[in-house]
């Protein structure tokens, strides 16, 4: 599988011109015009218009942007997931978002290393986008995001439901620090409280909110799960008639991937999500 025309390609559309793409690449100009003449002429089409100022993409070279980047993630997908170490039958490509990766992702992988030792599990964080496109190709097996794109193909499944409760540190309950948790939130929010869309402090992770808040006081809003211990412990504390959020966390994957393997970790996945162990745990170290 021949992947770097597909590269140089996308160099090109990354530099805009075919200089740079020569100049990153480390090839010389006529050894990258050589091979996009090739790549035309395999898809009998032309991919760019060539002027003064650089390079432009073509109607057909628009379109195979997309599939220039689904060749490379495969490859590299390939490459990383070949060869299976000594004992092992396939793999588990997984992915979620940052603020799911602790401790749900991280208590699915323990369980899946333990339960089907004979699979290799590959982990992986990304923003929504990223994952569901990376389920739709086929390059990850399934993810778990909270705000899913509903596609052709893919299965959504709600896996846990929890609200988003705004705690504070009882000390020194100020400021407000605004945790985004996504655009249906960014809408519900701003919505309910006005007063709040322009905070002093602001952080796009959970987690690092939260350790901030911990560290240096403030309120903000945080999964049901995640703040319960720092809650029964009296490190933090609800903030009183603040309103809530329902966000739920779901499951996704593709109805083309069917296996043994695959059924028993969406069972195993399940079996982490219903159990009574709780998820805010204290520790040292945030993602």
């Amino acid at each position: 599988m021949d992947t770097a025309l597909a590269r140089t390609f996308l160099e090109i559309v990354r530099g805009g011109s075919f200089i740079a793409a020569a100049e990153r690449l480390h090839l010389t100009q006529a050894a990258v015009t050589a091979r996009i003449q090739s790549l035309e002429a395999q898809l009998n089409c032309t991919l760019f218009i060539r002027n003064r100022s650089g390079a432009r993409l073509t109607a057909e070279g628009e379109i195979f942007v997309v599939h220039a980047n689904q060749m490379v993630q495969a490859w590299d997908a390939a490459q990383r997931n070949l060869p299976l170490p000594e004992g092992h039958r396939s793999v588990l490509n997984l992915g979620a978002e940052p603020s799911l990766c602790n401790p749900l992702m991280l208590d699915w992988v323990g369980l899946l290393r333990e339960q089907i030792p004979t699979h290799t599990v590959r982990a992986e964080m990304g923003e929504t986008h990223q994952l569901m496109r990376r389920v739709e190709d086929g390059t990850l097996d399934a993810a778990l995001v909270y705000q899913p794109e509903y596609l052709p193909g893919l299965q959504v499944e709600e896996l846990l439901e929890e609200k988003l409760i705004q705690v504070r540190l009882p000390e020194k309950p100020d400021p407000y620090v605004y945790i985004d948790w996504g655009e249906s939130f960014r809408r519900l929010h701003d919505a309910a409280l006005p007063e709040r869309v322009r905070a002093p402090v602001s952080f796009n992770l959970g987690p690092l909110g939260l350790q901030y808040i911990i560290e240096n006081g403030g309120a903000g809003y945080f999964r049901t799960r995640v703040v319960q211990s720092y809650l029964d412990e009296g490190v933090l504390e609800r903030v009183p008639q603040a309103p809530e959020f329902s966000f739920p966390t779901y499951l996704v994957y593709t109805r083309r991937q069917e296996s043994d393997a695959l059924h028993r970790a969406f069972s195993l996945l399940r079996e982490v999500t219903n159990s009574n162990r709780g998820w805010s745990r204290r520790r040292d170290t945030f993602f």
